[in-house]
């Protein structure tokens, strides 16, 4: 039975956020975890704006964005200023880019699909394939569909190391912004949004929102209500809801939405049923027009039951007709989710000839560590899979791999990771051979390149793989020379990535390759817990030392109240935990127990001040956002006229004073998604009564799971943590990479 902090009086002042929180001692109830509750798979705010998430139709699954400072879990140190750093990192992703979009100006047929699709599916089919091959003219190019198969993609284009890219210009021309504005003031929208809109849509943005207001949709946050206002306001009595160009716009915008919650294709029903419900009368021609504009990329693949026989050949000679459904993406998600499957493939059918090494590397290891170096020497990608624990295995992989002289190297999702792989490597190496996924795509960290631009590698160990989007792991992928190995480790029970995919999963479900699966468990009453959800049961379990404490509470006031109370006293007196060292994880970032309410009474209680740099003071904790999708936990330490000085994961930062408000939050308290990849002495996992909607097996083990020595929850979900535990699986998502994988490589076993 798990057990609580030594109860103390109700010391510090109050805090501000929790007026409704009744001033009681802090005297947590001792129970069984059965009792706790935590949050969702996703962090959904209760407010509008870039932190929440906005209930959509089928078809528009709400994002799991985390905002400004957001990202999933923490993420890599920036070791730069941040201007350079952020920018190296787009470039590097717009170099793989140009090189997926130079892969599909080599190819001369379409993506592999059936031929016996009919009706609205055969004219989608036919009018992507047609616009893509330029055989036909946007006019007459649903006239007849043109069916070719697909080709086997060529070597893939390495592409070169480069150097940080100098400083380019900050926003768009004074001119081009001012354009917008005009046109943002005769329409009545908010002049503010200029530069964001003339960032989104370029040169001549002022002359496009003039001619499709609907435009205004690929601005963040604005909403499809917001966009039809605006038009109302521009063209008067032109303006209506089976307007073509509106049609188009909400189309790109629902798979835009799509795949920030994760997504990488919609089906077409699903597509249409939301377009339906946003009021455009004929959903079917509205998904043509985006198709027609190259706006959207169509699809048809092959539905594949598990351990279903292989279609049949007909008397004719031709294959038995197999169901198919269609898809509908944007190219972006679309190029790298091909690219993806073409690079594994190229790893998977084409190993190294190294394999007299592997087996001496095996000869030296033992246990999980041997098994899975008895995989990587014959087979060129490998799938690890296990908990914190089982980290241990494919780090004495490394540490095995480069000592017998092989070129090896490891990424994590996190600097934190990377700092808890260095403990289990001892720290030998004067460079460590380790560093983030972020890291080595931008050029700041990595073994290197060679001459035709690949990874000089051996061996590419890629920790927390579940946090792999599909645009990373291409990219990854891609950079490995032929005859590399590469490992994907990480615990399958987590929230998965989020950008778009789910790249490990995918994988997994595809039995493309071997996978191990560590028998290595997370110890003690901690580990126990966890690995209990991760198979969904909620278990009792013996906490001697006070390692699992349920705190019950009335309301979300009284939450706060205990949440602080926990943090700077009740913890650091019973474990030894400096609040410093404390995270608190709640669902989402509004509402009255969520970050922002949580870090505000915080601050007050740890970190009192009047936040003269934009709301923050020196020694605030924060959570730094360099990029969507990314979070690294940090401490302000001062603020001048270059922007706001921050430490972070061992780096300083200077953010840039127009940035902060979109970069930077207090960082007391996370969301699951902001946590996920790293792992603190102490967490606090806070559950108000209004996140049982919210709660996920998946959400629920990521929060638990951050706590190495003791885990406090803040209950107040009553029996919906339990019922989430064992009912609620993780969301689905669609994607294509399992259909695309198995076209070119055989399962195996």
């Amino acid at each position: 039975m798990s057990t609580e902090p030594e109860t103390t009086e109700d010391t510090g002042p109050g805090t501000p956020d929790t007026p409704e929180g009744p001033d009681t001692s802090e005297t947590p109830d001792t129970s069984g975890t059965s009792g706790a509750s935590d949050t969702p798979e996703r962090d959904p705010a209760a407010d509008e704006g870039p932190e929440g998430g906005a209930e959509q139709a089928e078809g528009e699954s709400p994002a799991e964005s985390d905002g400004p400072a957001e990202g999933d879990g923490t993420a890599e140190g920036e070791g730069s200023g941040d201007r350079s750093e952020a920018e190296a990192e787009l470039a590097a992703q717009r170099i793989e880019r140009e090189r997926i979009e130079r892969r599909k100006a080599e190819r001369k047929g379409p993506i592999e699909s059936g031929t016996k699709l009919s009706g609205t599916a055969a004219d989608l089919l036919a009018a992507v394939r047609a616009v893509e091959s330029g055989d036909k003219p946007l006019a007459t190019v649903f006239e007849e569909p043109a069916p070719a198969p697909r080709r086997q993609a060529p070597e893939p284009v390495r592409r070169p190391q480069q150097p940080a890219p100098a400083a380019a210009p900050s926003g768009p021309a004074p001119e081009t912004v001012e354009s917008v504005r005009r046109v943002l003031a005769r329409g009545g929208a908010p002049e503010a949004l200029a530069p964001q809109v003339a960032a989104a849509l370029g040169e001549a943005a002022g002359d496009a929102l003039q001619d499709d207001p609907w435009q205004l949709l690929r601005t963040g946050g604005v909403r499809p209500e917001q966009a039809d206002g605006f038009a109302r306001a521009l063209l008067g009595e032109d303006c209506g809801p089976d307007d073509e160009r509106r049609g188009r716009a909400l189309t790109v915008w629902l798979l835009e939405q799509a795949a920030l919650a994760g997504h990488t294709a919609l089906e077409l029903p699903a597509l249409t049923a939301a377009l339906a419900q946003r009021a455009v009368p004929d959903p079917d021609t509205a998904v043509q027009s985006a198709l027609a504009e190259g706006e959207a990329l169509a699809f048809q693949d092959a539905l594949e039951e598990p351990g279903a026989p292989a279609p049949r050949q007909e008397e004719d000679g031709e294959e038995e007709e197999r169901p198919v459904r269609v898809l509908v993406g944007l190219e972006r998600y679309a190029l790298a989710e091909e690219s993806l499957a073409d690079g594994l493939a190229r790893l998977v059918n084409s190993p190294g000839e190294t394999a007299g090494s592997w087996e001496t590397v095996a000869a030296g290891l033992s246990g999980g560590a041997a098994e899975l170096a008895r995989a990587v020497a014959g087979h060129g990608l490998v799938l690890h899979t296990g908990g914190e624990a089982a980290r241990a295995e494919p780090a004495a992989l490394l540490g095995a791999a480069r000592a017998a002289g092989l070129r090896a190297f490891a990424v994590c999702h996190t600097p934190d990771g990377r700092r808890r792989l260095g403990a289990l490597l001892g720290g030998g190496d004067d460079v460590p051979p380790a560093g983030t996924v972020a890291g080595v795509l931008a050029g700041a960290e990595g073994p290197g390149r060679d001459a035709d631009g690949a990874l000089d590698l051996d061996l590419l160990i890629v920790l927390d793989a579940p946090q792999l989007d599909v645009e990373n792991a291409a990219m990854l992928v891609e950079s490995l020379p032929d005859g590399a190995r590469l490992v994907l480790s990480g615990d399958p029970a987590v929230l998965w990535s989020a950008g778009a995919g789910r790249v490990f999963a995918d994988l997994l479900a595809a039995r493309a390759c071997p996978q191990i699966a560590s028998r290595t468990p997370d110890p003690g009453p901690l580990g126990e817990l966890v690995s209990g959800i991760g198979v969904g049961e909620l278990n009792q379990v013996e906490a001697p030392g006070k390692e699992v404490v349920i705190v019950p509470v009335r309301d979300a006031g009284e939450a706060v109240h205990r949440t602080v109370q926990l943090v700077a006293d009740s913890v650091p007196r019973a474990f030894g935990v400096p609040p410093e060292q404390t995270v608190v994880i709640t669902p989402g970032h509004g509402g009255a127990a969520g970050t922002r309410a949580l870090n505000s009474a915080l601050k007050e209680r740890l970190n009192p001040g009047p936040g003269r740099f934009g709301g923050f003071d020196p020694g605030d904790r924060v959570a730094y956002s360099p990029a969507p999708g990314r979070t690294v936990p940090g401490r302000v330490v001062n603020a001048d006229a270059d922007g706001l000085h921050l430490q972070c994961a061992g780096a300083a930062v200077v953010v840039p004073r127009d940035r902060v408000e979109q970069r930077v939050r207090h960082g007391w308290a996370l969301t699951a998604h902001q946590a996920v990849g790293g792992r603190w002495p102490a967490a606090v996992v806070v559950l108000p009564g209004d996140a049982a909607p919210a709660l996920s097996r998946p959400w629920v083990y990521t929060a638990f799971g951050r706590a190495e020595r003791h885990l406090s929850v803040v209950h107040g979900v009553d029996q919906a943590l339990p019922k989430a535990v064992a009912e609620t699986a993780a969301k689905a998502r669609t994607t294509r990479l399992q259909t695309l994988l198995r076209a070119q490589v055989p399962a195996a076993g």
